[in-house]
């Protein structure tokens, strides 16, 4: 068969033909080739690749008169792999030999079996344990903008719609790995958003309002958007609807974890701009050795409960009643520090449910994953018994807990107590599950036994005692009789050969084993796959009421955690409510305090602000006399009061506060001709701008660069 000759009229081998034709469909992709026991990049990829990983590049020739560049690795070394070319802003198309070498003359069939972007992974390595991993749509018409934001590996869909200045505070909020926006608008998007965020461009035709409208009806089977608040949120419907697009192209199958979507109110959460999320250090440290507030009071015990810490210290609530909701259950927690204890030494042994969950609802778990699972549910089945026993008041709090005892039923009875991580390296399926699995498992791992069996069966029945069964690879398994003892042989028996002393035959039953043995191993694999694949089905449809749960979970998790941080650290409860008014006693800096060296003590301060009597301080002296510290944890403790946690302090009386505004700290911004002054002015007239009756302003030496 010739060979097919590229665009230099060079030769194209048969291998890389195949590859071309996979990685035009992939342009934008460093796409793994398996080829055998390796995944193989090349050309440009290849390049990128032996930067990335640290991996040898060599050349391959690619027919008679040309090379191409190659670098490789051991397929069994994805894992190790895959996480650094994604962390390093990477999208990879995973091509994976779609049919068995041995059984085809031909090329090997192969094909993209998966896709991986920095904001469409469930990999591990991958993601992080505390954090959400968000992709991100960002439609806009003039100043109209929506914003959708997914994170695949929880199932977590939400939209908001509003002011330029609301969804950058949104997109700083939530930090998305990845964000989507219309390719036909590149330099309106990076002079409007920057170029901070990974981003990849969709073509303009997939953000017209009929198509996305279709693609989210279609993908929740609902006839309108109504039942999701927002049939009249048309810029925030596309960025959603070009997020399900964007899916279709890399996970070809059904998503069914992803069953809702929730709208984010601006009036339901605190303002705070990035620069005030920065200087206050709320989730990152500014420096490298320096410490956040996250860092300083996370003592949640589950990765679910780290992300909604991580959410609700970046949307503080304020709704006073829904603030005193949390505190009163902290303050149970509280109360009881046995049962706090006890509680979260139990959920130190959880799995992360929420990302088990989308690994199910991808087809995607491993067997061991759903032991972890239903081990947890089982734990969490009896935290909640234990807490609505113990503490009646928590009642109304943990009703809404749906059974789930189905669900470990159906895992315990169907997986193998020593499943293994990965399917076809130990046994799956649980005995009993399948008569015919069971007896292929016996042939399989006791045929030895069988074939005595037979053979001492055979020998009573004939009166042979010499007969024996033995194996060949010309006809299988035999029966072999001494010539002294062939007038004994049964007619049904076959003589397949003769030797000197002996005559060899089959039976219609050896046969039957022989071909149940050598196949054991294949059946093996596809009836345990069949019934693994029919546990998932049948777990796909409980997946809402087990997202819940983890929801649930992790409220609990967060809420006990601020009970353990209020014992540890010493902190009060704060009375909030709908005056105009802040009354700190003996406050004390939450981050600063806790890293405090052993002996020494902080000290504390107290502080009044109101719109009547005192609606300005200025805190003056020295250089090193706390004043930065003053500021910043008036701050933090009013953050802390409305996520619902104790505060570090004597006594606090705390009007909520609906916006935080920071100017700490100076910084030029010369790339775009500004000085230190002008960015100061800048920031200064957006907080005039933006303020309310009930916002908390911070300067910090504001213009100290100019005399």
């Amino acid at each position: 068969m010739a060979k097919k000759t590229n665009s230099k009229g060079k030769a194209e081998t048969p291998l890389m033909k195949q590859y071309n034709e996979i990685k035009a469909k992939h342009p934008d992709a460093m796409l793994l080739f398996r080829v055998g026991d390796f995944y193989e990049t090349f050309g440009e990829d290849a390049v990128n690749a032996s930067k990335i990983l640290g991996i040898i590049l060599t050349k391959r020739a690619n027919g008679s008169a040309s090379e191409v560049a190659l670098a490789g690795f051991p397929h069994h070394s994805l894992n190790t792999y895959l996480p650094k070319l994604v962390r390093a802003g990477q999208r990879v198309a995973i091509c994976d030999q779609l049919e068995d070498p041995k059984l085809t003359k031909k090329i090997v069939k192969r094909g993209v079996t998966d896709l991986v972007t920095p904001g469409v992974t469930l990999d591990d390595q991958v993601l992080e344990t505390k954090e959400n991993n968000y992709l991100a749509a960002i439609h806009f018409i003039n100043k109209k903008v929506g914003v959708a934001f997914l994170d695949i590996s929880t199932g977590e869909f939400s939209v908001a719609e509003g002011s330029l200045d609301y969804i950058k505070k949104l997109l700083n909020n939530h930090q998305p790995k990845e964000v989507l926006f219309n390719r036909s608008k590149y330099q309106a998007f990076t002079e409007t958003f920057g170029q901070e965020f990974y981003t990849f461009g969709i073509d303009e035709w997939a953000w017209s309002e009929d198509y996305t409208y279709e693609q989210l009806t279609k993908f929740f089977n609902v006839k309108n958007l109504k039942g999701f608040g927002i049939e009249q949120w048309n810029m925030a419907s596309v960025a959603a609807g070009v997020i399900l697009h964007y899916l279709q192209n890399i996970h070809k199958s059904d998503l069914p974890h992803i069953n809702g979507l929730a709208r984010i109110e601006a009036e339901d959460f605190m303002w705070m701009d990035a620069f005030t999320i920065r200087s206050l250090e709320l989730v990152n440290p500014a420096y490298a050795d320096g410490h956040s507030l996250k860092e300083s009071i996370d003592y949640t015990q589950t990765a679910m409960g780290g992300r909604l810490l991580h959410r609700w210290i970046l949307m503080p609530l304020i709704d006073v009643k829904k603030i005193k909701a949390r505190q009163s259950i902290v303050e149970v927690f509280a109360n009881n520090e046995a049962l706090t204890n006890d509680l979260r030494e139990e959920l130190s042994e959880f799995g992360d449910i929420e990302r088990i969950i989308s690994k199910i609802a991808t087809q995607k778990v491993s067997p061991k994953a759903l032991l972890l699972l239903s081990e947890t549910l089982k734990i969490a089945k009896k935290i909640i018994d234990e807490l609505v026993q113990k503490e009646p008041s928590l009642g109304s709090f943990l009703k809404s807990y749906k059974e789930d005892g189905h669900v470990v039923e159906k895992i315990q009875k169907t997986i193998h107590p020593e499943a293994p991580a990965v399917i076809g390296k130990g046994r799956l399926i649980a005995d009993g599950v399948s008569e015919e699995l069971d007896e292929y498992f016996r042939l399989s791992t006791n045929s030895k036994d069988t074939l005595l069996e037979i053979q001492q069966r055979e020998s009573e029945a004939t009166g042979i005692p010499s007969l024996k069964i033995a194996y060949n690879n010309v006809f299988g398994y035999y029966i072999e009789v001494r010539n002294t003892h062939k007038d004994k042989v049964p007619d049904q028996w076959v003589r397949k050969q003769t030797l000197v002393n002996a005559e060899r035959y089959i039976t219609e039953e050896l046969k039957n084993l022989e071909s149940k043995i050598l196949e054991a191993e294949e059946k093996i694999g596809k009836l345990e796959s069949a019934i693994f694949k029919n546990l998932l089905d049948a777990l796909c449809k409980e997946l809402s009421d087990l997202q819940h749960n983890a929801k649930v979970i992790a409220q609990i998790d967060v809420l006990s955690s601020f009970a353990y941080l209020a014992k540890k650290q010493h902190y009060t409860l704060p009375e909030v409510n709908d005056s105009l008014k802040i009354d700190i006693k003996d406050g004390r800096h939450p981050v600063i305090e806790k890293h405090l060296k052993t002996g020494e003590e902080y000290v504390s301060n107290d502080l009044v602000l109101d719109n009547a009597s005192q609606q300005i301080v200025m805190v003056t002296g020295p250089n090193m006399s706390g004043k930065s510290a003053l500021l910043r944890q008036t701050a933090l403790i009013t953050l802390l009061t409305q996520i619902g946690s104790f505060v570090p302090a004597k006594k606090v009386k705390l009007g909520v506060v609906d916006k935080i505004f920071t100017r700490v700290g100076a910084s030029d911004n010369i790339s775009t001709g500004e000085s230190t002054f002008m960015v100061e002015m800048n920031e200064t007239s957006n907080i005039l701008n933006n303020f309310s009756e009930r916002s908390l302003i911070l300067l910090d030496e504001i213009g100290r660069g100019t005399s």
